[in-house]
């Protein structure tokens, strides 16, 4: 079975914990749309306009 996931409202990137691997907030959300992943900051434009500086699993909007 699956963990659920989580999208954190500060940073938008996904998690199955109670609190983000990425910004360390504990403001999470089960209701999200659109999703990206990111392997090279560095190389990434969409990374740059979205201002994602860590490679990972992000929702475009959470609710």
């Amino acid at each position: 079975m699956t963990k659920r996931q989580y999208v954190c409202r500060e940073c938008k990137m996904f998690t199955t914990e109670k609190r983000c691997p990425n910004c360390g907030s504990t403001n999470l959300s089960a209701s999200w749309k659109g999703l990206v992943i990111i392997n090279k900051v560095e190389d990434s434009e969409i990374a740059k306009e979205l201002g994602i500086d860590t490679p990972g699993k992000y929702a475009l909007f959470v609710d």
